[in-house]
C-alpha cells in the first residue's frame, strides 16, 4: 500500500472533475478556437482577464495570467529587487518555494514571527523602523502555507497602513482564500490598501485543477509595462486553452457549484485530521485549527526533532514536511511539521495521525 501522504499539498483525486473540464474545453474551442490556438498577448486570455479584473475592481490591463502562481513570483521577485533593492521580509514560517527563488536571487531574507492570528505586525513595524532599504514583504494572509493561519481584519488594516506609511511593496499571495469551510472571509490587503503598493496573486490550482496551471497577478499600474515585457520575453504568450476553459467554467455558472463540492470534500478531511489529532496526540503537542485551505501546523514537544521523526514516520508508512523547510536556511521549525489534509481520505488521515502519535509516544 502507498504511504499515507501528509506532505502533498494537492487536491484529492475526487476533487477533480475531468468531465466538466473536458466539456468546458470543448465549448471554448468551438466558440473561440482560432484565437486560443494561436499566440496571444503576454498577459493571457482577454476574457478571463476581464472577469478577474471585475472581481478585484481593477482595469483588465493590470491582470496577468501566469503558468501557475509560482511563475508570477519568478517574475515579481527579480523585478521588485531591481526596482527597489533591499531586504525581503517574509513570514516565519513561509512557503518553501519562494524561499528557494529568493536564495537563487541572492536576496537578503528577514523572517518575521507569527502567532495564531498570523503575521506579528509589531515585529513588522520594528523591522521597518530599523531603516535601510526594504524591497518587499511577501505574505500569505489567508489559510497560510504552511501554518493554515489567517490574518484578521484589524491586522490587515494595520498592514495596509504600514505599507502606506513606509512606502512598502507587498506581495499578497492568496491561493487558498476561496477554499473556506467556515467563518467569514476578511477583506484582501489589496482591497484595503487600494492596489498602489500591493500586488495580489492567486490561482485556479486549488479551486479547479492544478494541472491547468493557471495563476494570476493583479499588479500596481507602474508594474504593468515591466510585467508585460517579462511575460512576452519569457514565453511570448501563456497557454490560452486552459485559460479559456476556466473562463467557460465561470461564464456558464459552474465555478461556484464545483467549488462548493470541493469544499465539502476537503472539509471532511480537515475535520478528520483535527479529530484524530485531538484523540491521539500526546500531551504537549499543539496544532493550528484552520477554517479553510489545505494545511495545518504541528508544534511538537520541545526537544523532539522533526527530521528524526520524519525518518521514522517514512519507514512506518506516513510522510509530512518538516518545519525547518519553511524557514530561511532552515533557521527555525526544528520541532514542527506541516501536515496537509487535502489529499488523503478521511480514513487514511485517521490512520496516519495514529501512526505519528504512536511514534511520538
Amino acid at each position: 500500500m502507498a504511504p499515507i501522504s501528509f506532505a502533498r499539498g494537492a487536491p484529492a483525486p475526487e476533487c477533480l472533475d475531468p468531465g466538466l473540464v473536458s466539456d468546458c474545453a470543448r465549448a471554448a474551442l468551438e466558440r473561440d478556437g482560432i484565437a486560443i490556438l494561436s499566440y496571444g498577448t503576454g498577459g493571457g486570455y482577454g476574457p478571463l482577464r476581464e472577469v478577474l479584473a471585475e472581481r478585484h475592481g481593477v482595469e483588465p490591463g493590470r491582470v496577468f495570467l501566469t503558468t501557475g502562481g509560482l511563475q508570477g513570483f519568478v517574475f515579481y521577485a527579480p523585478l521588485q529587487l531591481q526596482l527597489q533593492p533591499g531586504r525581503v521580509l517574509v513570514e516565519a514560517p513561509t512557503y518553501d518555494r519562494p524561499l528557494k527563488i529568493l536564495a537563487r536571487e541572492k536576496a537578503e531574507v528577514v523572517a518575521l514571527p507569527m502567532d495564531e492570528e498570523g503575521l506579528d505586525l509589531d515585529a513588522l513595524e520594528s523591522e521597518l523602523s530599523k531603516g535601510g532599504p526594504v524591497s518587499f514583504l511577501y505574505t500569505i494572509p489567508t489559510f497560510q502555507n504552511p501554518s493554515g493561519r489567517t490574518l484578521g481584519t484589524d491586522r490587515r488594516r494595520r498592514l495596509a497602513e504600514l505599507a502606506a506609511a513606509h512606502d512598502l511593496a507587498v506581495l499578497e499571495d492568496d491561493p487558498y482564500g476561496r477554499v473556506r469551510y467556515e467563518g467569514e472571509a476578511p477583506p484582501s490587503i489589496l482591497e484595503l490598501e487600494g492596489g498602489q503598493r500591493v500586488t495580489f496573486t492567486s490561482s485556479f490550482s486549488k479551486t479547479v485543477a492544478p494541472g491547468l496551471r493557471i495563476g494570476y497577478f493583479v499588479v500596481p499600474q507602474d508594474l504593468v509595462a515591466a510585467y508585460d515585457d517579462r511575460a512576452v520575453s519569457t514565453y511570448i504568450s501563456p497557454s490560452l486553452l486552459p485559460q479559456a476553459t476556466v473562463h467557460e467554467l465561470i461564464s456558464r455558472g459552474a465555478f461556484e457549484p464545483n467549488l462548493d463540492r470541493v469544499r465539502g470534500l476537503l472539509k471532511a478531511r480537515k475535520d478528520a485530521m483535527l479529530d484524530a489529532l485531538a484523540a491521539e496526540m500526546p500531551e504537549g503537542t499543539r496544532w493550528s485549527t484552520p477554517e479553510g485551505g489545505y494545511f495545518l501546523w504541528l508544534d511538537l514537544e520541545d526537544g523532539v526533532d522533526a527530521a528524526d521523526l520524519l525518518t521514522r514516520a517514512t519507514e512506518a508508512g506516513v510522510t509530512f514536511v518538516k518545519g525547518s523547510d519553511f524557514f530561511p536556511n532552515g533557521s527555525g521549525g526544528h520541532s514542527a511539521a506541516r501536515l496537509a489534509f487535502s489529499y488523503e481520505t478521511p480514513e487514511r488521515i485517521a490512520e496516519g495521525v495514529s501512526l505519528l502519535a504512536s511514534l511520538l509516544r
